[in-house]
């Protein structure tokens, strides 16, 4: 059974068409940065829940969640019809292993994301992990419209929390948007432009390497990746790249 226990939606943002950030506050335990909860509703007398990974840093109420709208799914057009002072649940106890608990300090972070893969990333980005393991940071956010690209304003405060220390970069496939690289993050990691642009090279002596997204993506990236001679972090086998599939 479990450990569900009842929150309060406190906050809402609709990003785009079908894109959504929900705030709870909600009496979780301590989590680590990376880490997700289950949320859930009843529905049809059925309590219907997805993961989602948490938004907001450690020790931070109150807790916040990225999604997607998806027009059949059972649980998310529910969820995104809710406003402030509704009730849902959630686990009491955060679960998931895409953390930097045990990755090796190097110098370059690549933060690689797809959709709303980038909501894990800006838990761990408010936490202290992410500076004291590596000299630099890199957000690379793919999105198909320029309208997906949420959080400009938390990335920004980032940015300037860590002056040097952290590009954001956005890569937008289906339009040109001003600032963004044009296509998809494989194919600008193929072609070279993306290190290009940025001025590092993804490599095993100065690089880990974390995906975030969908599957298509991940696959894809982690052939790249290991053509290269990165190998994949384990626990109990330290690498350069870790992985978490959305869908």
């Amino acid at each position: 059974m479990r450990d569900w226990v009842e929150a309060r939606v406190v906050g809402k943002h609709r990003w785009n068409e079908g894109l959504y950030s929900l705030r709870f506050e909600a009496p979780i335990a301590d989590f680590v940065a990376g880490q997700y909860i289950k949320v859930a509703l009843d529905i049809q007398g059925e309590r219907v829940g997805r993961p989602y990974s948490l938004v907001n840093a450690p020790g931070e109420q109150p807790i916040e969640i990225f999604f997607n709208e998806v027009p059949q799914g059972p649980l998310t057009p529910p969820l995104s019809a809710l406003n402030p002072g509704d009730r849902v649940w959630v686990t009491a106890t955060a679960s998931g292993i895409f953390t930097l608990e045990t990755v090796q300090p190097t110098r370059d972070l690549w933060m690689l994301a797809t959709g709303t893969g980038l909501g894990v990333y800006l838990s761990i980005l408010r936490s202290p992990d992410p500076w004291r393991l590596f000299e630099r940071v890199v957000l690379v956010h793919g999105v198909r419209q320029g309208a997906d690209l949420a959080y400009g304003e938390t990335l920004a405060a980032i940015a300037n929390s860590h002056p040097g220390r952290f590009t954001r970069v956005a890569a937008v496939s289906r339009e040109p948007w001003p600032q963004a690289l044009p296509g998809r993050i494989t194919d600008l990691l193929t072609s070279g432009e993306l290190e290009r642009h940025l001025g590092l090279t993804i490599a095993p002596a100065t690089s880990h390497v974390m995906l975030c997204g969908n599957s298509a993506m991940i696959k894809d990236v982690q052939e790249i990746l290991e053509a290269r001679g990165l190998v994949r972090h384990r626990r109990q086998a330290p690498g350069h790249y870790t992985t978490e599939q959305y869908h």
